[in-house]
């Protein structure tokens, strides 16, 4: 579902998956939509130039932010945002389902066209699967079933809502669906194949993280500025919160600190923020490509990591935005739940600190570690080691999906 000419985080894993196959004998083919009329457009990234890359129609509602379309409305005003949003709330699992329209069809012309032997499909949206179950059955390829997000417990979903609990009870339905049908599950953090494993899935479950891609940070250089830049790159949704850093940093005192967030910010965080006073302290940069991005990053006196504790359901998140910080090579502030799977890896390759994500003292605690550091001169990269580079890197994990493929 997302690929270019999409943009954001959910777009690199498939997109390099893509991008390597080929070079390890795999002739790859890639269905995305024509526009998947997402919320953020990147025309700067590139195509895999060895893989076919074929288009459906995309039939469903544009993408947008629920919280952002009802932030601030009341009465009469809030009811019709909330009628306009009612359509793609009743869409289960979730609202890209109509793509399967377009998609399970055109899947099956070509998987009978070019003899495919696996087809694999990777989510969220979960009702992508829903294609590679089409598939199968119609052309008896094998499926495997690629997991970014828990099909069931996603970390940023208000699990307190009602309907989000109703969406989950069908995401359940989908997670059996993968568990019974599907030849292979790949996750993409051990949390996600413990919870397929506990399914009984009928075939192997295997844990395929997301890896640092080094070689996109090329050419990109760090420069030291006469202000500690603290970069956050992703947008705001569901319960990660930059409210309690903005209340650190606010005790803080330190008047020589930018904090940049790179990408969208709700307006109850901006209202948030501007009660604190941060003035200067804070720069909101809008979404920009990836290449940009990556620029911001490397070009930064540190990194900031948010992922919240969401009743305990962000222990397991291993995001790629965790292995992008890793490549930018700059120390990350993680705010993080301290014992969850990005605080290990973290701790794991010495490339920051960590902190829990609503603990304000140990946050304070943590910037002006890093502050000082910096004005002392001491605050140098985090290089990995050899080794790490090689264990971490895009190149083994897609390796280890390319051995998963040749078993099936």
């Amino acid at each position: 579902m997302y690929f270019p000419p999409a943009g954001g985080g959910g777009v690199q894993r498939p997109l390099k998956f893509a991008s390597h196959l080929p070079a390890l004998g795999i002739e790859t083919h890639v269905l995305a939509p024509d526009d998947p009329k997402w919320v953020h457009e990147d025309a700067g990234l590139p195509l895999p130039t060895q893989a076919w890359v074929h288009r459906a129609r995309y039939i469903g509602p544009r993408g947008l932010r629920p919280a952002e379309v009802l932030h601030g409305k009341e009465g009469l005003a809030r009811v019709g945002a909330q009628a306009t949003l009612l359509g793609r709330r009743l869409l289960v699992p979730d609202e890209n389902v109509s793509w399967n329209l377009t998609a399970a069809p055109t899947a099956i012309r070509i998987a009978r066209r070019e003899g495919i032997d696996v087809v694999l499909t990777t989510s969220p949206p979960g009702s992508v699967h829903l294609v590679g179950a089409a598939v199968k059955t119609a052309t008896g390829a094998k499926w495997v079933a690629d997991l970014r997000d828990s099909l069931v417990a996603h970390p940023h979903r208000r699990a307190e809502s009602r309907l989000v609990r109703a969406k989950e009870k069908t995401g359940e339905g989908v997670a059996k669906l993968v568990a019974s049908r599907a030849d292979a599950i790949v996750a993409a953090a051990e949390a996600i194949a413990e919870e397929a494993r506990a399914l009984e899935p009928s075939g192997r479950v295997v844990t395929i993280p997301n890896g640092c891609d080094f070689d996109d940070f090329a050419g990109l250089e760090y420069r030291r500025a006469d202000r500690f830049r603290l970069t956050h790159a992703g947008s705001f949704f569901g319960k990660r919160d930059p409210r309690p850093f903005l209340q650190a940093l606010a005790d803080s005192g330190l008047e020589d600190v930018t904090v940049r967030f790179v990408g969208d910010f709700r307006a109850r965080d901006l209202e948030f923020m501007e009660s604190l006073g941060l003035g200067d302290r804070v720069e909101l940069i809008p979404y920009v490509p990836r290449r940009e991005s990556l620029a911001l990053q490397r070009d930064s006196e540190a990194l900031l990591l948010l992922i919240p504790e969401a009743g305990g359901r962000g222990r397991g998140v291993l995001s790629g935005k965790v292995f992008e910080y890793l490549a930018a090579e700059r120390p990350i502030l993680a705010a993080v739940p301290p014992d969850g799977a990005a605080a290990e890896l973290i701790r794991e390759t010495a490339a920051g600190i960590v902190a829990a994500p609503d603990d304000v003292g140990a946050l304070r605690a943590a910037l002006e570690a890093l502050h000082g550091r910096w004005r002392d001169g001491g605050l140098e990269g985090t290089p990995l080691a050899p080794e790490e580079r090689e264990r971490l890197g895009r190149a083994a994990r897609v390796e280890e999906l390319a051995d998963l493929l040749w078993s099936l």
